[in-house]
């Protein structure tokens, strides 16, 4: 990444605090995303009941639109401040739950915990399209990629390290603080908003987002080729253990190896994709990952280890650069009276599918080999790449420009 991109943005006092709110409040994120799961299974014996942990936290980025709405109604600094204060006191009323007649109390606060999570996302949005400079727009959603993936590498560990010596209420108390922190950082936001203009009816409003991106022919591909990724991206992560099992013949804990390795691609693409989305327009660098994202899962057929972690590798520098690329055109496509409804509903839109393929593919591994799975999905992956760079081509030549 250009080092001056990456100090303009840091030294930015808008982008910098904003990134450091979510450098904290991630990393509590990422701790509890891993220790609810253990938590509830320690509790209950119950492996159903520890899966539901992630759903808790997944199923409410189908209410996006809605969610999206009212971040939008609402002063956007007022809310990342106000909803992470809320936060920190759910999670503290976590140190409640000690058996598994409290139980129910953990997925409740997830439940509302993932609700904060994708309003909060649709207000972070927002308030960043408006107050970083455009032209860094790329760069600060590449270092929040490298952040996000970097937490996901050392957070885990640390709660699953924290549950094991003190219990779940000590990891709870942990992310609690980590909400409270990021809410005193985004209190000093350098950031004046407008007074918001009036509300429409809701039944309007919550329609909006979607038809802003099925309007926008800049929106529309790149949204609709992170949805087709997430969905290849969910299948490939619900066979990963049987992968790890029937084609590497190893033992399931090296799927920690294979995470880790795709974590620090990801990492390596969200310090690039600032100066690369200055160079080419984004749906070719949206194109480019799919594609390698593509390839590197059909090469899951191949049973050598280090096609496994070149692959690894491959899908975590791949898997993200659609998404870059469709966040930050959302945010430079899309004015700011209806910001927070397009962020949060191209977020369900690319995200849902993620979760439908989780379960899809839990299913579909253990009728169908996994190789075939993996060859299936690679070639997804990589016809929705040529599509989409063979629309960008078109676009071009009909007189579309930018880089979006």
């Amino acid at each position: 990444m250009n080092g001056s991109a990456v100090v303009r943005v840091l030294r930015d006092r808008t982008a910098g605090r904003c990134l450091a709110g979510v450098v904290v409040s991630g990393f509590g994120t990422s701790a509890m995303w891993l220790t609810a799961g253990i938590w509830v299974k320690s509790l209950t014996g119950s492996n159903s009941l520890a899966a539901l942990t992630v759903f808790a936290m997944w199923a409410p980025v189908l209410a996006g639109p809605a969610l999206g709405a009212l971040a939008d109604r609402l002063p956007r600094k007022a809310l990342l401040v106000r909803v992470n204060l809320a936060l920190a006191c759910l999670l503290a009323a976590l140190v409640l739950v000690d058996s598994e007649r409290t139980v129910w109390l953990l997925f409740v606060v997830l439940v509302l915990y993932g609700t904060a999570g994708v309003l909060l996302d649709a207000a972070e949005s927002a308030l960043v399209a408006r107050a970083v400079e455009p032209r860094l727009l790329a760069d600060f959603n590449g270092l929040r990629m490298t952040a996000n993936e970097g937490m996901k590498l050392v957070a885990p560990l640390a709660g699953a390290g924290l549950y094991a010596r003190f219990g779940g209420p000590a990891v709870a108390l942990l992310d609690a603080a980590t909400c409270a922190l990021a809410a005193l950082l985004f209190a000093r936001l350098p950031v004046r908003e407008p007074p918001r203009a009036p509300a429409g009816p809701w039944r309007g409003e919550l329609g909006a987002g979607l038809r802003r991106i099925g309007g926008s022919a800049v929106l529309r591909p790149l949204v609709t080729a992170g949805a087709v990724t997430m969905l290849v991206a969910g299948v490939n992560g619900a066979v990963t253990y049987a992968y790890v099992d029937d084609v590497l013949g190893r033992a399931p804990a090296y799927a920690g190896v294979l995470y880790a390795v795709q974590g620090a691609g990801s990492v390596a693409v969200g310090l690039l994709a600032g100066p690369l989305l200055r160079r080419v327009p984004g749906r070719v660098f949206a194109a480019g990952g799919m594609a390698l994202f593509g390839l590197a899962v059909g090469a899951r057929v191949v049973p050598q280890d280090a096609v496994a972690l070149a692959a690894s590798a491959a899908i975590g520098f791949g898997l993200p650069c659609v998404l870059v690329a469709a966040v930050t055109a959302v945010q430079r496509e899309t004015p700011d009276a209806v910001l927070g409804r397009t962020a949060a509903t191209a977020g369900s839109l690319m995200t849902a599918p993620n979760a439908v393929a989780l379960a899809l593919g839990a299913g579909l591994v253990a009728v169908v080999d996994v190789r075939v799975l993996s060859a299936v999905g690679g070639a997804v992956g990589v016809v929705a790449a040529g599509v989409l760079l063979v629309g960008a081509a078109g676009w071009r030549r009909a007189g579309g420009g930018g880089r979006s």
